[in-house]
């Protein structure tokens, strides 16, 4: 097969796909509302069912809602029918998703899955199935046509369900209010972790390179070159007075031959930017990007604390 053909091929099956969640936008409607404030107003969790490929939806939409603010567990058809069903309780709302709406395991449960819960929503593409006849709220996840060349392999009617998970997440996450800080809670581990909670501290070096402002040149070349960022950092009385980098001290060597009475207060940069160590490291990503440099001085109630560096943040994975 030539590779034009094979674009081709992942063309049309995107093109599909976009067809049918442009459909499934215009079917958004006041039933889906009213499950949403359901799900919302319930005391108890979300349990969704599915089997197939639906089961694998399911498990997505369930880990979506568990790391937004909804509580959710997923309910495999085959094995509830085998003594699962006792995780259904009373106050829990049931989200059952089958394409067909009529498979045999899905029909079989449905009695047990509408007395068990406060609640039962079908997904289903068949509006004329035996879960949209017992739900009490349907969400209509029909397409047209399958991506699959064979019309047979659910590929757009996954993506639809996919959508429709996403959709009533990002929903009830505006409902609750749920912000950055309440995702961090359930993201403490890996880059999401990371970006949501790591502070300035945790990514501080063992050097901390200073002087004094009286201090010699040849001291401020000491004091750099006994650290690997290339800076030191200047003290007047303990305070944080100016910086001084490997670059101050270049651009000193340019102007005067004569280095014998110049003091480490007479090339430094003032005011330079700092950033408290309780503070979110990707503050400190930010403010370094911003300012085009390598380096940031860290205080500790505006006391000098350390310094952070921008390439162990990058290596770090914070963005």
């Amino acid at each position: 097969m030539k590779v034009t053909n094979i674009q081709e091929l992942a063309k049309n099956a995107i093109s599909i796909e976009i067809s049918e969640l442009i459909s499934l936008k215009e079917r958004i409607n006041e039933t889906f509302e009213k499950a949403i404030h359901l799900i919302f107003n319930s005391t108890g969790k979300l349990i969704i069912v599915g089997i197939g490929k639906s089961a694998h939806v399911a498990n997505k939409i369930v880990a979506t809602l568990n790391s937004t603010g909804t509580p959710s567990q997923f309910l495999h058809a085959a094995e509830a029918i085998h003594g699962d069903l006792g995780v259904i309780q009373k106050n829990d709302i049931v989200l059952c998703i089958s394409n067909s709406g009529n498979s045999p395991e899905i029909v079989y449960l449905l009695p047990y899955l509408k007395d068990y819960s406060s609640a039962l929503i079908g997904m289903t593409g068949n509006p004329k199935s035996k879960l949209a006849e017992m739900s009490d709220f349907v969400l209509d996840s029909s397409v047209k046509v399958e991506a699959c060349p064979n019309k047979l392999a659910p590929t757009s009617s996954t993506t639809v369900q996919m959508a429709i998970g996403d959709a009533l997440a990002i929903c009830l996450m505006e409902l609750r209010n749920f912000k950055d800080q309440d995702f961090a809670k359930f993201h403490p581990g890996g880059s999401i972790g990371k970006n949501l909670t790591a502070k300035v501290e945790q990514f501080l070096s063992s050097q901390k390179p200073m002087v004094e402002e009286n201090s010699t040149i040849k001291d401020v070349i000491f004091s750099i070159s006994s650290s690997k960022h290339g800076i030191t950092v200047v003290l007047e009385n303990g305070t944080i007075s100016g910086v001084i980098t490997d670059g101050d001290l270049r651009r000193m060597l340019l102007k005067t031959d004569n280095i014998g009475g110049i003091l480490a207060k007479d090339i430094m940069s003032k005011n330079p930017k700092t950033i408290e160590k309780e503070a979110l490291a990707k503050e400190a990503l930010f403010i370094l990007k911003q300012n085009n440099i390598g380096q940031l001085i860290v205080t500790e109630n505006g006391n000098y604390f350390g310094i952070i560096d921008l390439h162990r943040l990058l290596d770090e994975g914070i963005n």
